[in-house]
């Protein structure tokens, strides 16, 4: 066994139970989330990681769960943390397995992931997401180093940091 295979059997013998683990706490079960117990989860996720943790802790299918503010304002707690901005909840739900978009890339900065996007499905400049804010609202929320998506996302015309949904 050369290194190259040395390592790549490694990486996927340390994966693999980590990915047994996550899968097992999301398959195989018939829970349906209360919409109550959604709503909590995702608005905890603005703030508060301490109870975002004991939730998914005791509910792991809360992970992707959207709540309906209303008229189809839906937000998952990844949207919620993202658009506050709040990296430590978005970091622990991406670790805990959430399903990432272009709002998070950028949050985090992720210029050439958020350009690939845009390139391949253009319109995905205008999307919105929870309670109408933009993909510039997202960049700025990041914080100064994002300033090259910023600028990026600027110059191909957006100014609006949110739109009015209702």
């Amino acid at each position: 066994m050369n290194r190259k295979q040395f390592m790549r059997t490694g990486i996927v013998t340390a994966l693999f139970p980590a990915m047994t683990l996550r899968a097992g706490t999301q398959m195989g079960t018939d829970e349906k989330l209360d919409p109550l117990l959604v709503k909590e989860f995702v608005g905890k996720a603005h703030t508060d990681i301490d109870r975002v943790k004991v939730l998914l802790a005791n509910h792991p299918t809360l992970l992707n769960a959207a709540h309906d503010w209303k008229r189809g304002d839906f937000e998952t707690a990844l949207g919620a943390a993202s658009h506050v901005g709040n990296k430590e909840i978005v970091n622990f739900l991406i670790a805990s397995g959430a399903q990432t978009n272009i709002f998070t890339a950028c949050l985090f900065g992720q210029l050439e992931v958020v350009k690939s996007l845009i390139q391949l499905f253009p319109d995905t400049l205008h999307a919105l997401g929870p309670h109408g804010f933009t993909l510039l609202h997202h960049a700025e929320r990041g914080g100064d180093e994002n300033q090259e998506l910023v600028k990026y996302l600027k110059g191909l015309g957006l100014t609006r940091t949110k739109v009015t949904l209702y």
